[in-house]
């Protein structure tokens, strides 16, 4: 298994590489200039000439990507050209926030999601079936900017039950800080419990039609035995595949559920970077994001193994 792990972790370097080149490339052609921004509405010609130079932004492309990858193989993502600070800090200090709120929303989509398949798949073609399977049609097609809103009304402004945006740093208390990612949390998830509980029911059924499960029934196998330790293990294979997708799904709609709750978190600190043309954290934030999606694929893989342990041997 730790064989296995280190060839996908050396796997995913040139994957790195590639999508911080990607990065470095696509910031170098979008159109605008934050020497220009730096310097305000104001400034000469000469002013921003002179803060264009200080960035090093009038150097050629070779020679700005040489000094990024140098930078990045010491550790140093760069220098926030509005914040004033290293991206590095500038990301640690929000990463926690998206993490968490990805977090919480992957435990209510698994905590939802799969028990509503494996419910649907065990009631086929009754009418509990199309309920579930019309709520998750509806969650995959509701914008979750226009979830999140509804939700505010209700549960902030209707009931006064939870905020309706900000953050409460852990250090200001446990429950507090729950209560603020309460409704971003399922605001994020449920546009994919519609995904991942359609996926589950889909892979229930094909089991459920196997032979081995008619001959456990056959012997008089306790029905939740039958289904919780033969049907639903065997289903898991396709299912860990879109959790994988989901996760990743996850990280990205952050971007969207933070400005909709006004959450520091990483997908809010790239959007203001990207309109701000703060090329160093843009590259930071994608380069970090992209690890992410790395490790969660990893872990699908560990997981695949597990399960499975013929792939160990691929």
């Amino acid at each position: 298994m730790a064989r296995f792990i280190v060839v996908r972790l050396v796997n995913s370097i040139p994957v790195l590489l590639i999508v911080s080149l990607v990065s470095f490339s696509i910031m170098q052609m979008v159109p605008g200039d934050p020497a220009s921004i730096m310097a305000g509405p104001q400034a000469t010609a000469r002013e921003v000439e002179e803060m264009r130079q200080a960035l090093g932004l009038n150097r050629p492309f070779l020679d700005q990507l040489v000094i990024w990858y140098g930078n990045l193989f010491q550790g140093d993502l760069g220098r926030s050209i509005l914040l004033g600070r290293s991206v590095g800090q500038a990301i640690s200090e929000r990463l926690g926030i998206t993490l968490a709120l990805a977090l919480f929303g992957f435990i209510v989509t698994l905590a939802i999601a799969v028990p509503a398949g494996v419910f649907a798949a065990l009631k086929q073609n009754s009418w509990m079936d199309q309920a579930v399977m019309t709520i998750a049609l509806a969650g995959v097609s509701l914008p979750n900017f226009w979830l999140g809103l509804m939700l505010i009304v209700l549960f902030s402004v209707v009931l006064d039950l939870l905020p309706a945006g900000g953050y409460v740093p852990v250090a200001d208390g446990l429950w507090p800080w729950f209560k603020s990612l309460i409704l971003p949390s399922f605001s994020l998830a449920m546009l994919q419990v519609g995904l991942l509980a359609r996926i589950t029911r889909s892979a229930m059924l094909e089991v459920l039609r196997q032979d081995y499960i008619r001959t456990a029934r056959a012997k008089g196998l306790a029905r939740i035995y039958v289904v919780g330790k033969h049907a639903l293990k065997n289903a898991l294979v396709p299912v860990i595949t879109v959790i994988g997708i989901v996760f990743s799904l996850l990280l990205s709609g952050s971007v969207v559920i933070e400005t909709v709750y006004s959450l520091p978190g990483l997908g809010r600190l790239l959007a203001t970077s990207i309109l701000s043309r703060d090329y160093p954290v843009i590259q930071g934030g994608l380069l970090v994001t992209a690890a992410m999606f790395v490790f969660v694929n990893l872990a699908v893989d560990v997981l695949y193994a597990l399960i499975d342990p013929r792939l160990r041997e691929d």
